[in-house]
């Protein structure tokens, strides 16, 4: 074959390349754009609780559409690859798949190369042109590895005196003890972080720890634990010696003998960021068994300034005005009173209620005018967040003439 023939060829393998992979590129638009639509339907039916059966069929359709099309870009990029191996002037093309496992940056990464092969697997040719490659991404750990520590202490008797010299022995949390405190403090934290009974430590540690000594040994070291406590008492202290709170309490399930009690987490923050104060956020937790108002007035004993909470009843002797060391100032919570109008004014409920062939909710113009207003202080708040009380002050006179807020 003359060099026009040659040359002829090649320009017309690199025209085929080109517009293989002109295909493949067309054909994995289509597919995204498949992609897109179907989880876009998906949405829609979950957000408006379409449940009808034309809907369910509309899903069908554009999910078989999707796999074909997917099929389809598949097809065309292996073309397009074949294509561009019979061509030096063509860049190869690949499929830009959605990573389905995206693991964290900080993780550490091990690459692990197969070996490639040296000559064609087809026709045995050894002139091999590398056209990318395919990472497989697999997250794996390391099991949790045991040790023994032998310390060591070697004695010395002196020739002259005839006494005998020894290192002391290493401090152990738990005197005569054989556990470390790195082994300790995992059974602590599976115990009480992890909510992980310590018959069920036991039998995945199996014959290294038996469960009769987790409990002993989480009762002796607990007096070693005074940096937590004096870490949360710190913690209370700032909180506690703040110019305002925000209250709130929420159930937790609590696994009792039998059954799943409730129990209670009472929740005091303080933040004062939005009020112009530089004091950093903080935040304590209590727990009880119940909603006794008791729990409230004992968390709050010593404490006097604002708090702003809901209306719930164990709150109001901490606003009596004979209280000691101080009464606490009441500061309603909007966003409560804001829920029941809200209720009663929210018409995209009502439009998923119908949808739903549920009753609808009767609509009230004057809850609608109240949650108008109460969004308008809203918005007014947001513009003033972090400025100091004199200027909050000074916009809110301005602007929030609610009457003339249409």
């Amino acid at each position: 074959m003359d060099a026009v023939g040659k040359a002829l060829l090649d320009e017309n393998a690199a025209l085929r390349a080109e517009l293989a992979v002109a295909r493949a590129k067309a054909s994995e638009d289509m597919a995204l754009i498949a992609a897109q639509k179907l989880q876009i339907a998906k949405l829609e039916r979950q957000i408006y609780g379409q449940k009808s059966e034309r809907s369910a069929r509309l899903l069908e359709q554009l999910a078989l559409m999707f796999e074909e099309l997917e099929a389809s870009a598949t097809e065309d990029e292996i073309a397009a690859e074949q294509a561009v191996a019979k061509t030096t002037a063509v860049a190869g093309f690949t499929r830009k798949r959605p990573d389905r496992n995206t693991f964290p940056e900080h993780l550490p990464r091990e690459r692990v190369m197969i070996e490639t092969p040296t000559s064609c697997a087809c026709c045995g040719g050894q002139r091999l042109r590398k056209l990318g490659e395919d990472v497989t991404q697999t997250l794996e750990t390391t099991p949790r590895q045991w040790k023994v520590i032998e310390t060591v202490r070697e004695k010395f008797s002196c020739r002259d005196c005839e006494k005998i010299t020894q290192p002391p022995a290493p401090f152990h949390v738990v005197p005569r003890g054989w556990a470390g405190p790195s082994l300790l403090a995992m059974i602590a934290f599976e115990k009480f972080g992890q909510h992980q009974p310590l018959n069920r430590q036991a039998s995945v540690m199996r014959s290294k720890v038996r469960r009769s000594l987790c409990r002993p040994w989480l009762m002796r070291s607990a007096p070693f634990a005074p940096r937590s406590s004096l870490c949360a008492f710190l913690i209370e202290e700032h909180v506690l010696s703040a110019e305002r709170l925000h209250g709130d309490d929420t159930i937790v399930p609590v696994l009792a003998k039998g059954k799943t009690d409730t129990g209670r987490c009472w929740v005091y923050v303080r933040d004062d960021a939005p009020f112009g104060g530089a004091g950093p956020p903080a935040a304590i937790f209590y727990y009880s068994r119940d909603r006794k108002g008791e729990h409230p007035q004992t968390h709050l004993a010593n404490y006097f300034g604002i708090l702003q909470a809901d209306a719930y009843d164990g709150y109001n002797k901490l606003y009596a005005a004979e209280r000691k060391p101080g009464p606490i100032l009441e500061a309603a919570c909007w966003a409560h009173a804001r829920r029941p109008f809200f209720v009663m004014a929210d018409i995209d409920a009502n439009v998923r209620r119908k949808a739903a062939g549920k009753k609808e909710i009767p609509l009230s113009p004057i809850a609608m005018e109240i949650v108008r207003r109460i969004d308008a202080l809203f918005e007014i708040e947001r513009s003033i967040n972090s400025k100091s009380a004199q200027e909050r002050l000074a916009v809110r006179r301005r602007r929030a003439d609610l009457s003339s807020t249409r």
